[in-house]
């Protein structure tokens, strides 16, 4: 199985991606930028970017700028000197300082004030700050992360980010891609996932029906990654199977995934793709009539692409990989 860290996948956007974090790891880059959506594993890169650097020794500092109140986020990152207000009784090591010779991730920037925005990117460029109440600046060596699930350039003209502090962190960007569009990698995280919680919760067990497998690869992810692996450690919680069943499934992705089917007839969808004859599936069965649908339909695209498997996968939006282990698994000649 292919993966870095916990960024597991054979798609070959997050192949890019690990490669791309390698890269950048490696370099002098002080600024970077992650984007993804919500649960696509922004601060699993983060940690890979610090773990693969020459800072790997040094502390890795998490700052979530959701979570900490735009009053004391300030104290939080610079720290304060005893008496800088009301309350200070002794000096305080800031988030920023205590990064020093490592990195210091800041999930979500997009939250922070615009006040803060500005002496963060005073920050970036001099690697200097002041505790608040102190006279005199730090110096400090520090490698800056930040991550959004939102497409800067949008909240600039909205007035939610400064321009020069987005400029500043594209120097450097990283995109993490969503689930929906690497699916054939649901299966892979879902084995992943499997035997990380076999080992946690001292279970046995032994992977999915089919017919999960299905569900699996159909839906489209909102939370992605994550959400994946909430829904997998909550069955192993609750569920004494020794295999992943459908009825583990919650109701909403199947609610969802039947919305899907609804918004076309399967008449249609039938009518639309010629060799595939209804009157032989209660003899050959559902598994059986699948396997016949995904050759026909494989062969199709690979005759309309002049037998060329890598065309023929971006049509089908897959992995090559993905499609030549479909070719030797249902004996297609190639």
């Amino acid at each position: 199985m292919a993966y870095q860290g916990d960024l597991v996948g054979e798609h070959e956007s997050i192949i890019e991606t690990r490669r791309l974090i390698s890269r950048v790891a490696q370099s002098k880059a002080n600024t970077i930028l992650i984007y993804g959506e919500t649960g696509t594993g922004k601060g699993l890169a983060a940690r890979l970017l610090h773990g693969q650097s020459a800072r790997a020794d040094k502390e890795f500092v998490d700052v979530n700028c959701a979570a900490i109140p735009a009053n004391l986020m300030e104290s939080e990152l610079f720290g304060f000197e005893k008496g800088a207000f009301t309350g200070a009784a002794a000096k305080k090591t800031g988030l920023v300082e205590a990064a020093d010779g490592g990195s210091i991730f800041f999930d979500e920037i997009r939250e922070l004030e615009p006040v803060l925005q500005a002496k963060l990117l005073s920050l970036f460029d001099n690697q200097e700050f002041r505790r608040l109440g102190a006279i005199k600046s730090k110096k400090v060596d520090v490698r800056f992360i930040a991550a959004t699930n939102r497409i800067l350039s949008g909240e600039v003209k909205s007035g939610k980010f400064r321009d020069d502090l987005y400029y500043r962190l594209q120097v450097v960007s990283i995109n993490i891609p969503p689930l929906r569009e690497r699916r054939d990698d649901v299966l892979l995280l879902t084995e992943y996932f499997v035997r990380k919680f076999n080992s946690r919760y001292d279970r046995n067990i032994r992977g999915i029906e089919p017919a999960v497998a299905d569900v699996f690869r159909s839906f489209h992810w909102p939370g992605n990654v994550r959400e994946l692996e909430n829904l997998l450690e909550r069955i192993f919680i609750l569920e004494s199977d020794d295999q992943i069943l459908v009825k583990h499934i919650p109701d909403r992705i199947m609610r969802e995934l039947n919305k899907g089917v609804a918004t076309q007839s399967p008449e249609n969808v039938l009518d639309n793709f010629s060799g595939l004859d209804t009157a032989d599936l209660p003899a050959i069965g559902f598994h059986a009539a699948t396997a016949s649908f995904q050759k026909k339909l494989i062969e199709k695209v690979l005759n309309a692409n002049n037998r060329n498997v890598a065309k023929s996968a971006k049509q089908l939006n897959i992995s090559r990989h993905a499609l030549r282990h479909q070719i030797n698994k249902l004996d297609i000649k190639s």
